[in-house]
């Protein structure tokens, strides 16, 4: 039972990675179209903004993966998602015509945040770089 519930882990840091990690690729390859996105938001140094959103994404999405600070990744994750659902999606000021939209959107986002908040209750199992940690120690 034990393997299947680390199989199940690994499988959901996947699936949740799958949502930052090729995000942040995509802003990465278009950072320019991103900072133009970002200055629309009416948010603070974009210039500088857009690039840790690019970090936060691309070595967060593979720090799940791996199983790496799952717990702390987790987190900061969570942190992140929130803030940037609050931002971006913000079906309270989206015109009506969008405000559907955005509001799927915002709360698929808090659902990731529920997930990400599981993974950093439970941590990374044992098919992760933090399970190889704790069974060297």
């Amino acid at each position: 039972m034990k393997n299947f519930e680390n199989v199940l882990n690994l499988l959901g840091r996947i699936a949740i990675a799958a949502l930052f990690l090729p995000a942040g690729l995509n802003k990465l390859m278009a950072v320019e179209g991103t900072t133009g996105y970002f200055a629309s938001l009416g948010l603070p140094a974009v210039a500088v903004l857009v690039w840790v959103v690019i970090a936060i994404e691309v070595l967060g999405g593979i720090a799940l993966i791996l199983g790496y600070q799952t717990r702390i990744v987790a987190i900061g994750l969570a942190i992140f998602t929130v803030l940037a659902s609050i931002a971006g999606h913000a079906f309270w000021a989206a015109p009506v015509d969008a405000a559907f939209i955005a509001q799927l959107l915002f709360f698929k986002n808090i659902a990731v945040t529920g997930g990400l908040l599981i993974l950093a209750s439970s941590g990374a199992g044992s098919i992760s770089i933090d399970g190889s940690k704790a069974k060297a120690e």
